[in-house]
């Protein structure tokens, strides 16, 4: 099935046509609701995805969602930040017919066959069959809103056009209105992200939009049955009788719908080989990060989320994991520069995460000051954790033999692939090594068998098997 993106055209425009060619052609006007439930009834029928690209959701929030939009209800979507939602809600978009036909001018894509706005009215009412027609694509059937304190109800209903009354026509003449984001995204679906940061007196401007789908514009009722989904987002905490959303509101969206973080590890490293941006340009290639790391990063973003010196109510975003990731292939292309050999991450680059992911975490009051040093030992449990899961019941005497003459093994961010196998020698057991951490081709990549030995190494540390001496970027292993 194929992934739709906002701007994604699978097929193109239809001819633009008019209004007695298009009933001639047998077209059939269904509604936003109707469209979607058709649509996504074809999908569930054929197996496809509901929601392409959507992950971590198949057995929690897409059911919901596909109930609530089976249902014809408009949905709030209920969760911490990162959680997905806003990707969740653009993604309903594919469920549009991919074409529709639009009268050729209209601002609130009236349908040819029933216009709502006076200009569609009346222009079918002047030409009749020959009104022109043109094709409007899905993505340009989607509206979506941030909600900000300064947003006004013109933004999303509309106000008096000033402009207009100066040319001679009453205010109360309906077409001396300017229309706001919401009649504009008539015919699709409205998305408001952050519904309960609107001033109450803004959220009072949408009653009529969710129910009667009508507006009333400085006390003037337009009576324009609108054709719509409204989709909102919002944080849980806010989301209460005690919380910035008013009642009445709450009260007109047929189904509110939890989102979650990722249940199972493997959800967690999925949702990062999808969403980081680990493909670079230029002459050094794109960076290679082992699979060990990948599951390091996961497991690093699900311990602060579970820390007690985290402030759960402002949760860890999935943009944390996915910085994170990038963070870390970043220091493997900063390292290939130096050394001149292929980009690929390994444990010495894992340090980077802690700085530049402080950020975007919120900790309790208790620790303050203890940011860097709260992070950093989460990352520490996170690699110990990902060792005892990869190399449980493994033989690495081999690799410890290496260390019984007092040798010691520098690495850092600096350090070449090929200096630190070359120090390490051969040993028995490097073959069982590669395999446990997920290198398959390691034999002939330095790059991957560097990365897995380190990893190993550490873990050696962590288990309190090995010493290690770490200094800015270098680091010393020993017995």
């Amino acid at each position: 099935m194929t992934e739709f993106a906002l701007d994604s055209q699978d097929t193109p425009a239809p001819k633009d046509t008019t209004l007695g060619e298009l009933r001639a052609s047998g077209h059939v006007h269904r509604g936003v609701k109707a469209e979607i439930r058709e649509n996504l009834l074809a999908r569930l029928a054929a197996g496809a995805p509901s929601f392409p690209g959507i992950v971590g959701f198949e057995d929690t929030v897409v059911p919901e969602l596909e109930r609530a939009l089976l249902a014809g209800h408009d949905v709030v979507l209920l969760g911490e930040r990162g959680q997905g939602k806003t990707r969740l809600i653009r993604t309903i978009v594919g469920l549009l017919d991919e074409w529709t036909p639009v009268i050729t001018g209209s601002e609130i894509n009236d349908h040819p066959y029933g216009p709502v706005s006076v200009y569609g009215r009346n222009l079918v009412a002047e030409k009749g069959d020959d009104t022109p027609v043109t094709w409007l694509h899905r993505s340009e059937r989607y509206g979506e809103k941030l909600a900000t304190p300064d947003t006004s109800v013109g933004d999303l209903v509309g106000d008096v056009d000033p402009i207009k009354v100066a040319e001679g026509r009453t205010l109360g003449d309906p077409e001396t209105i300017h229309f706001g984001l919401i009649p504009r995204t008539n015919r699709g679906v409205i998305a408001i992200n952050e519904l309960p940061d609107l001033a109450e007196r803004i959220q009072v401007s949408l009653f009529n939009v969710l129910e009667e789908r009508d507006l009333q514009v400085r006390g003037y009722t337009l009576r324009l049955p609108l054709d719509l989904l409204v989709v909102a987002s919002a944080n849980p905490e806010d989301y209460t009788n005690r919380g910035r959303i008013v009642t009445p509101l709450k009260d007109r969206f047929g189904a509110e719908i939890r989102t979650h973080y990722p249940i199972e590890l493997s959800d967690e490293v999925a949702l990062l080989q999808q969403e980081a941006r680990i493909v670079w340009d230029g002459h050094l290639g794109s960076p290679v990060v082992p699979n060990h790391l990948l599951e390091i990063v996961a497991r690093y973003t699900r311990a602060v989320r579970e820390s007690p010196q985290v402030d759960a109510r402002s949760g860890v975003s999935a943009r944390f994991a996915i910085a994170g990731l990038e963070t870390l292939a970043a220091s493997a292309v900063r390292r290939a520069a130096i050394t001149g050999e292929p980009p690929v991450a390994r444990v010495c680059d894992l340090p980077a995460l802690v700085p530049a992911s402080r950020g975007k975490v919120e900790f309790e009051d208790a620790e303050e000051g203890r940011e860097l040093e709260v992070l950093d030992h989460l990352l520490r449990q996170a690699t110990a954790a990902t060792y005892r899961a990869r190399m449980a019941g493994a033989d690495t005497s081999g690799l410890q033999a290496v260390f019984d003459d007092g040798r010691t093994v520098a690495a850092g961010d600096t350090t070449a692939a090929a200096d630190l196998l070359r120090q390490l020698g051969t040993f028995p057991g490097l073959a069982a090594i590669l395999e446990r951490s997920g290198v398959d081709d390691g034999a002939e990549s330095p790059g991957l068998a560097a990365a897995a030995v380190e990893f190993v190494l550490e873990g050696l540390f962590l288990s309190r098997r090995l010493a290690k001496d770490s200094d800015g970027g270098r680091t010393v292993y020993g017995a």
